[in-house]
């Protein structure tokens, strides 16, 4: 763990053992949260001030995440967002109001110069993780890209992916982990890819509630299992990992995408406080042994 980099957005750090010292010193790890895709701009400002609040409470560094077009979607009726240009002054809207990081992905490399004007951090989608040209176009930027491990991908392989960006010169970059394809409509997370994934020397984020999804379960539409999101995650932390994604929804019913395995708004306080006690236990221990073997080596 010593020769990973952590990654800095701003007073936000992605990676290492040392605290965020500048929210208050007690939240290592890093939360992604936000609606799945963008449904309205008054919807989404609300989800906004509601996931600030409740970082700001517990002290858990928060980086706003929606998607401004969702390419991916099963069926060719799914909404799939408002689209670039209305996506993205909403997302700027919310980096204006609430002073937040902003994530969205980006499924084409054409719309990569504009995302980076407002996006602190350009994702590649895990069904387009190999596509080379999108990969070179995001890390061009200079901004940080986050790259999701494809569902069909072996943790070290993400190696050759990593090299892509930084051929670019960009080494500001996190990988997610979101579950492996486990037979059909079906994924299962190996939890020993994250340590394996961030001995290459990058951070790793977990993706709690795409790693619970059943592509293409319903037919026309994925499902999920969102009552599963809250073990995972748990055990994610316990291993190790430096941020967890989720997305989250006011009413993940009637959401527009993904409901299914959205979280629910109301029951991301009460998962958080968990999540910040095991992190704050394994990462305290890790820290604990280092310097530990620091005082024997100077007998």
């Amino acid at each position: 763990m010593d020769k990973l980099k952590p990654i800095k957005i701003g007073n936000i750090k992605i990676g290492g053992l040392t605290p965020n010292v500048s929210i208050g010193g007690n939240a290592p790890f890093v939360l992604i949260a936000g609606p799945c895709v963008i449904e309205g701009e008054k919807t989404t400002l609300a989800v906004a001030a509601k996931l600030k609040a409740i970082a700001a409470k517990l002290k858990i560094p928060l980086i706003f995440k929606a998607s401004y077009d969702k390419a991916n979607r099963t069926s060719l009726q799914s909404y799939r967002g408002p689209g670039l240009y209305a996506g993205l002054e909403v997302l700027a809207e919310v980096k204006k109001r609430f002073n937040l990081p902003i994530l969205t992905d980006v499924h084409c490399k054409e719309d990569v110069q504009e995302v980076a004007m407002v996006a602190d951090i350009i994702q590649i989608p895990a069904f387009l993780c190999r596509q080379t040209d999108l990969i070179i176009e995001a890390a061009n930027t200079g901004r940080v890209i986050n790259i999701k491990k494809g569902q069909f991908l072996a943790p070290w392989d993400v190696r050759q992916i990593i090299d892509k960006a930084v051929s670019t010169g960009n080494r500001n970059i996190t990988i997610t982990e979101r579950g492996a394809s486990f037979g059909y409509n079906n994924l299962v997370v190996d939890f020993r890819s994250i340590p394996l994934i961030r001995e290459i020397g990058y951070p790793v984020i977990f993706d709690a509630t795409h790693s619970v999804q059943i592509p293409g379960g319903l037919g026309s539409a994925s499902g999920g299992q969102r009552e599963m999101v809250e073990y995972l995650a748990r055990a994610a932390v316990a291993v190790g990992v430096d941020g967890i994604f989720m997305e989250v929804h006011s009413n993940p019913a009637k959401a527009l995408c993904d409901g299914p395995n959205s979280l629910a708004l109301k029951s991301l306080p009460a998962l958080l406080k968990q999540l910040k006690e095991i992190d704050r236990v394994v990462k305290g221990n890790v820290r604990g042994r280092r310097l530990e073997v620091r005082g024997k080596k100077s007998k």
